[in-house]
């Protein structure tokens, strides 16, 4: 049970995810979280970094879709912009927004990722969807009050997990 908890990958951020190395994989598609993946939670729009790599990944033929909890207007805000497909108040980690992303995009499970920062939505829901997972560190160690305590078990896990032998990565 605890290996749906585990991601495939760990890095640092989104900017250690390149797109020859997915496209190495057969990788496609990124579905992707948005707070504390791609920019701080309380930070609206996306930064000049985050605009260069959503090119990049376009540019070689990655598609990118986020997922959020969010509310609407604060995904919608952020998306537009950057051209990205999005869906929010998703209800991760229950698999049906990861399903709809992969469906939107056009890609088998096989040919896309689940990228976030958040072992108890990102990881779990994208592993219990069957997608390959990447664990990314949160940008800021701030987060909103659900987010903090989703934190405290995570780091229970975690702390499980590195005494199993099962991750070796520092939080």
């Amino acid at each position: 049970m605890f290996k749906l908890f585990l991601p495939n990958q760990h890095v640092k951020s989104v900017f250690d995810i390149h797109p020859a190395d997915l496209q190495q994989k057969g990788i496609k598609g990124i579905i992707t979280d948005l707070d504390n993946t791609l920019v701080a939670w309380d930070v609206k729009d996306a930064t000049p970094e985050i605009m260069e790599w959503f090119r990049i990944m376009n540019e070689h033929n990655i598609k990118v879709t986020i997922i959020s909890n969010n509310k609407m207007e604060r995904v919608k805000l952020f998306s537009e912009p950057l051209d990205t497909p999005f869906v929010f108040s998703a209800r991760k980690p229950l698999s049906h927004a990861f399903k709809r992303a992969a469906k939107e995009m056009k890609l088998k499970k096989e040919e896309i990722v689940v990228v976030g920062d958040q072992i108890l939505t990102d990881i779990l829901g994208g592993n219990m969807a069957g997608f390959y997972t990447i664990l990314v560190v949160p940008i800021v160690q701030t987060d909103g009050k659900v987010t903090r305590i989703n934190r405290k078990i995570e780091r229970r896990i975690l702390s499980f997990m590195r005494r199993k032998g099962k991750i070796s990565w520092e939080e």
